[in-house]
């Protein structure tokens, strides 16, 4: 079979890399260097740079990536990208989705469909590819050039650490170069050059199955959902995902059997076949083209720490996580959300540096629990052995006829986490005084309001009254009262100290469709106290201005956890 391949309907713009020339003005050390150009780095940069952190980011290559990468990004993911400034772009582009279907041979077991109400302001799910998902963040990075300066085809060759900053050696067109940093944020993906010279393993398991990923050109009417094929009548004895992109575009990933060997399963004569006969069985008869075709297998590890002094671990970098549920590229932009505030905070002496080590204890938790979620729906993507092939068999005959096992075949399609045991959770006791709403560690459920903005009502939502500091939602029956304006003076103190507070006084008028107060468990005086990358940091029945004065404190001035570890070398 004798198919042209296409290009991708996208061009990237190439950006030449140079050595700065330095002169008199330029800084000798910078507060942050952020490697990589990934969605990560880009995120990290972002963050940093809006709360006014000037940050340069080394990229190894000339302009946004190519390929089949990262395409689904989750409502989560979304909501921090709105606080970036770069929502716009992905909304556009992207094809939101709510659900999808999976079949056992010719017969559909499962259709299944994600949180979804008219609570919501985004979509569960978005389709894009990961170029454009890099060159939307560029855009936005590009933006904030006078506090982001991009370097190209610089890539970091040696690491030396010590108490008070990181010296990074580099190679760059115009030869090597050096660069001395405050604080370093490794955001250089699976293959990290500063993971790797700092001599830190990861640790999980490596699963053996591979997949090939396929990108085709396809114009089809089919709407945009997750596709699942257990045992094929295209391809017997695999397991095939199909995901619509934008611009026409479709990826399409199918598993290897044992035996075959990788690189012969990526020849065109090998794949071409397959798309052909996947594409007859699911009823597309439009004429398409191959783009792009590759092979990885699923991994699900971690960095047993994202600190390690002065360099700080994100995204792939940190953890790699299997594809299955889409946690991969939504989880590093989830430790970018985490750790941007509180480094900015940490670099401007708002926070001590101790602040940087629940970075690590949160992300760390939330990326085992990715992997958890991760590694079974990888055992029932890709059986890792007899037992789990038989058990799966099994369940998949069974659904058709019994509703009850079909939750077996969820593909547990990445949720918002919640840091349970965080040591910056506040007001524990508090907290068990309700009977509803989100518990320290959450974030906050979606729910529509109305504020004011420029003196006019509008429709908003929730997460839109969250500011770029603490937030204090203080839930009230009819407007004013002793502790709102206790609210009010504890945020003109603390803005004397650089720490923003805003309070915003919610009341029944503003709860539009009467559910707010009801969905987290509000009464009169109720005060739920919201981090910057908003997540509960405590919640009051009736608010008690100075345990939230107390919780701020805390989270700026956190007493450092003890640690085992032996003291790190210099590398």
């Amino acid at each position: 079979m004798s198919r042209v391949f296409a290009d991708y309907p996208f061009t990237a713009r190439r950006h030449i890399g140079r050595r700065p020339v330095r002169t008199a003005d330029t800084p000798a050390r910078r507060p942050v260097v952020v490697a990589g150009g990934g969605p990560v780095g880009y995120c990290t940069a972002i963050g940093l740079a809006q709360r006014g952190v000037p940050v340069v980011l080394i990229e190894a290559d000339d302009g946004v990536c190519f390929g089949s990468r990262a395409i689904c990004i989750s409502r989560r993911s979304l909501e921090i990208l709105q606080r970036l400034g770069a929502l716009d772009g992905f909304l556009k582009i992207g094809l939101p989705w709510t659900g999808g279907r999976s079949f056992y041979r010719d017969t559909e077991v499962l259709h299944f469909t994600m949180p979804q109400d008219d609570h919501q302001k985004l979509p569960p799910m978005v389709n894009l590819a990961q170029y454009h998902i890099e060159q939307i963040l560029l855009d936005r990075a590009e933006a904030l050039a006078d506090r982001i300066e991009i370097r190209w085809q610089t890539r970091v060759t040696a690491v030396e650490t010590r108490a008070d900053g990181v010296t990074l050696t580099l190679d760059t067109p115009d030869g090597p170069d050096t660069l001395e940093a405050d604080w370093v944020v490794a955001a250089d993906g699976g293959r990290s050059t500063l993971r790797e010279a700092l001599g830190l393993p990861l640790k999980g398991t490596s699963y053996e199955g591979r997949y090939v990923i396929v990108d085709i050109l396809l114009d089809s009417a089919r709407p945009t959902e997750r596709l699942a094929y257990f045992d094929p009548p295209c391809n017997p004895g695999s397991t095939v995902l199909v995901h619509k992109q934008p611009d026409k575009v479709w990826r399409i990933d199918y598993q290897l059997r044992d035996g075959e060997d990788p690189e012969a399963a990526i020849r065109p004569e090998n794949v071409l076949p397959r798309v052909e006969s996947l594409l007859a069985m699911m009823g597309e008869t439009g004429a398409w083209q191959p783009i792009w075709t590759t092979v990885y297998k699923a991994n699900a590890l971690t960095l047993e720490r994202y600190r390690h002094g002065r360099v700080l671990f994100a995204g792939d970098a940190a953890h790699l996580v299997p594809i299955f549920g889409v946690r991969g590229a939504n989880s590093g932009i989830d430790d970018a959300d985490n750790l941007a505030w509180k480094l900015a905070w940490v670099v401007q002496g708002r926070a001590d540096a101790a602040l940087l080590d629940s970075y690590s204890d949160e992300r760390v938790a939330a990326t085992h629990e990715n992997l958890r979620y991760g590694t079974r729906s990888t055992e029932f993507m890709a059986p890792p052995s007899f037992a789990f092939e038989l058990m799966r068999t099994a369940v998949l005959g069974l659904a058709e006829r019994h509703p009850v096992v079909r939750s077996l075949i969820n593909p547990r399609q990445t949720s918002a986490i919640t840091y349970t045991d965080s040591p910056l959770n506040a007001a524990a006791a508090r907290s068990a005084e309700f009977t509803a709403g989100p518990v320290p560690g959450a974030v906050l459920p979606e729910c529509p309001v109305v504020r004011r903005v420029d003196g006019a009502v509008v429709n908003a939502h929730v997460t839109d009254l969250l500011g770029p500091g603490f937030t204090a939602l203080h839930f009230s029956a009819d407007g004013p009262s002793p502790i709102g304006a206790a609210l009010a003076t504890l945020a003109e103190t603390l803005a004397a100290r650089g720490v923003p507070l805003v309070v915003e006084t919610i009341t029944p008028a503003r709860d539009v469709t009467g559910r707010l107060f009801p969905m987290y468990g509000a009464g009169p005086d109720t005060v739920y106290l919201v981090r910057p990358d908003g997540h509960v940091l405590g919640r009051w029945r009736m608010g008690v201005v100075d345990e939230i004065a107390a919780a701020i404190a805390h989270t700026l001035h956190p007493q450092p956890a003890a640690r085992t570890a032996a003291p790190e070398a210099s590398h």
